[in-house]
């Protein structure tokens, strides 16, 4: 399993790479992202450009670390 750790790579640059990841996945395949705040924008994103293609489950919730499981349909 893939694992994106953001707190490593510059913003700008964070939700092309999540997002081209997802893009790359099977169906029933999952990453792993990793991230130092509660990546609910991306949700969102995620909400408004893969409507119904994606499953989100928070894996941990901070305080310091945020993992998310995010895996296409």
């Amino acid at each position: 399993m893939t694992t994106i750790d953001v707190r490593t790579i510059p913003p700008r640059e964070r939700h092309p790479l999540i997002f081209q990841t997802f893009d790359a996945l099977q169906a029933t395949e999952q990453f792993e992202l990793v991230n130092d705040h509660d990546p609910k924008p991306l949700f969102y994103q995620f909400q408004h450009e893969r409507t119904g293609q994606f499953t989100w489950q928070y894996v941990e919730q901070g305080p310091l670390v945020w993992r998310v499981m995010i895996g296409r349909l």
